[in-house]
């Protein structure tokens, strides 16, 4: 089950109907063109259209089974006291002072330039649970790092 926002969720749905409209229709044309190109046993092009076209079907299908395992988080019924999915969190790290902002979403979802972290990840599920000046001491590779709940926002 993949928990994620209604944004979320409805951004998959318009890039897997892109692909299905758009997408598919163009490699298969793609196909068609290198097959007219003669002798499919050296046509490299041809080859790499069809290999694009499994690229892409393979895509569709992980998109779809996402979709349909798709559980989307209702905003109004969330604890909005502790930390949870969908979650804008202000840290601080205890040990050096440094201040960071995280936002916990699903793994879809996940864009660490954009300060979007998969549940899935030792901090995000270190945090979850925490209120607002709780310290979770989370297990990351290079060992434990303690981070201090600063804030807690959630979008609506």
């Amino acid at each position: 089950m993949a928990y994620m926002s209604q944004k979320g969720y409805d951004k998959l749905v318009a890039e897997l109907q892109r692909m299905e409209s758009v997408d598919r229709p163009a490699a298969s044309a793609a196909i068609a063109e290198a097959r007219d190109k003669g002798d499919l046993s050296e046509n490299a092009e041809y080859d790499a259209a069809k290999e694009a076209q499994s690229k892409l079907e393979t895509r569709i299908a992980k998109l779809k089974q996402t979709i349909r395992d798709a559980k989307i988080i209702d905003s109004k019924s969330r604890d909005v006291s502790t930390v949870q999915i969908l979650a804008t969190v202000g840290l601080r790290n205890v040990r050096n002072k440094m201040q960071m902002k995280y936002t916990i979403v699903s793994e879809t979802e996940a864009n660490l330039r954009e300060g979007r972290i998969s549940v899935a990840t030792p901090i995000a599920r270190g945090l979850l649970g925490k209120k607002v000046g709780e310290i979770a001491a989370i297990k990351v590779p290079q060992g434990i790092i303690e981070l201090e709940v600063t804030s807690i926002d959630y979008e609506d």
